[in-house]
């Protein structure tokens, strides 16, 4: 669900939309807003589940410092998605504890 009027910032503006891949669901984004912003208007709420005691955490803070919305972006894992914009082709999926090794350099773990 999308707030498209607001009482004081009134009527949402149009944008051109993306498609990014969601532990492979498709899902239409607006070009310029965050990762935790178009999982929540696709009514995904989990984006990582914690090492030790295995619960799922969301978005809280939505300003980058809790940390509890970072995902696995494009393979990188411990990306905050409340500040990091949508791309188009973006692949994000729920991380799992402090997610995969980061790639090295020629793509391999």
């Amino acid at each position: 669900m999308r707030v498209t009027h607001h009482p004081i910032l009134g009527e949402q503006s149009p944008a051109r939309t993306v498609e990014i891949t969601v532990d492979g669901r498709k899902v239409t984004a607006r070009e310029g807003e965050t990762i935790a912003a178009a999982l929540l208007a696709a009514g995904i709420r989990v984006n990582r589940i914690t090492r030790k005691q295995g619960t799922p955490r969301g978005l809280f803070c939505a300003i980058g410092q809790c940390t509890d919305c970072v995902m696995v972006v494009n393979g990188v894992p411990n990306v905050r998605t409340c500040v990091t914009p949508v791309a188009d082709g973006m692949t994000v999926e729920t991380q799992k504890g402090g997610g995969p090794a980061p790639l090295k350099s020629g793509g391999s773990r």
